[in-house]
């Protein structure tokens, strides 16, 4: 969690990371990459109780990163640095991202990226058809900690603050129009943001003890006014009662706390949501949870951190197959998925960064690109650990059995 703000990244901050250090970060990637043997990943099949496995080899490509085979990458933006052809530079520590049709240019998207740093923000990056990067802009200014999020179905972004007080900011996904702080939505710790079919928006919360929240506006779709409520119950697993938080703005004492009975979840990460079905993560006991819209009841979906899967953070919902991806922050920091059946197997593995995290998995509006981060990956000839954003291409229908496909 962040409760404090760190200092801002200076150009003393970017020096301490040269030198020796640097040349070392960059000839280790450099020493891995003429590695004459391909490493191997294990693939667990898992229930929370049970799991088998077998070995997966992944290739080197040449931008550093372990993938499956017919698979291959490209990277879209670095920290510090501008994006190619934009002239906008991009923010350090990328973190929860989300893409959004292109209204005016039919086959175009926008990719959303937020910065978990202070200050942070929400860079914008402009697709064309072909996918190649046509423009970037900021979609968001003056907040902090832009941790993870969430895509609304109405097409906006929302950005979540991760720190004591931390707001929901809701994004133009162009940049056009200024972000709007939803402060209805409540004043904690915000990690993750998702609407579900009932229309509400299920939140999560960093904090050890942290709370499983719902939003339910005053008027479809207007996140300006509503009721926030907590999950509360014997559980974690089982039925679940909303109460309303008495005093979302949590002005004398923080939102998890104002109402007895309330469910601590063990440091809330990511969110997504498809249809009644709501999947969240908690990180400091590595388990993803199910909760379910028509029934109120929570279940414990995946037990992680005894095979691939350690360090749960940010969660995407694959809709055309069932699949969960999950992020790791720990970890050999792989980008993993788990299958309609719990199967679990790493998709993308980042070697070398042990200081990282992998953040922001999602989809362009086809289905044919994946995003995601390394939150602190090397950058440039000091190595400084600020972040790069990748792209995957590859056969995502056959590896994922989309329907259809």
């Amino acid at each position: 969690m962040h409760d404090e703000e760190p200092e801002p990244l200076t150009r003393r901050r970017l020096l301490q990371w040269s030198g020796t250090a640097g040349v070392l970060a960059v000839s280790a990637v450099v020493l891995d990459a003429c590695a004459p043997t391909q490493p191997a990943i294990t693939t667990s099949t898992t229930s929370t109780s049970t799991t088998t496995s077998s070995t997966v080899p992944l290739s080197l490509d040449a931008n550093g990163l372990l993938l499956k085979p017919g698979f291959s990458s490209r990277i879209i933006a670095r920290a510090t640095e501008e994006i190619a052809g934009t002239g906008f530079t991009y923010r350090w520590y990328p973190d929860g991202a989300a893409t959004f049709l292109d209204n005016a240019v039919a086959g175009g998207w926008y990719l959303n990226v937020n910065h978990e740093a202070s200050p942070g923000g929400v860079t914008s990056i402009r697709f064309a058809p072909d996918g190649s990067v046509v423009g970037a802009t900021s979609a968001c200014d003056g907040t902090t900690y832009n941790c993870a999020g969430g895509a609304t179905p109405w097409g906006t972004w929302l950005s979540c603050e991760e720190y004591g007080s931390g707001r929901v900011w809701e994004c133009d996904p162009a940049g056009a129009t200024p972000a709007v702080p939803r402060d209805a939505m409540g004043r904690f710790s915000h990690e993750a943001a998702a609407v579900a079919a009932d229309g509400r928006v299920y939140l999560t919360e960093d904090q050890w003890g942290g709370g499983f929240y719902r939003f339910t506006p005053d008027s479809p779709e207007d996140l300006s006014s509503g009721t926030l409520e907590i999950a509360t119950g014997a559980g974690p697993v089982g039925p679940v009662t909303w109460v309303p938080v008495p005093d979302p703005s949590a002005t004398t004492t923080a939102t998890r706390l104002q109402v007895p009975s309330t469910i601590g979840f063990s440091g809330g990460e990511g969110i997504d949501t498809s249809g009644n079905d709501v999947w969240f993560t908690t990180k400091y006991d590595k388990r993803v949870w199910h909760y379910r819209t028509d029934t109120q009841t929570v279940d414990l979906r995946y037990q992680g951190g005894s095979g691939v899967l350690d360090g749960l953070d940010n969660l995407l919902v694959d809709e055309a197959s069932g699949v969960l991806f999950i992020a790791e922050d720990d970890g050999n920091q792989e980008l993993v998925i788990i299958r309609p059946d719990n199967a679990v197997d790493a998709v993308i593995r980042v070697p070398d960064q042990p200081d990282s995290e992998i953040t922001g998995p999602c989809f362009s509006p086809d289905g044919t690109r994946l995003y995601f981060s390394s939150q602190r990956a090397p950058v440039g000839a000091s190595a400084a650990p600020v972040g790069v954003t990748f792209e995957v291409t590859g056969p995502w229908d056959t590896y994922l059995n989309r329907t259809g496909s």
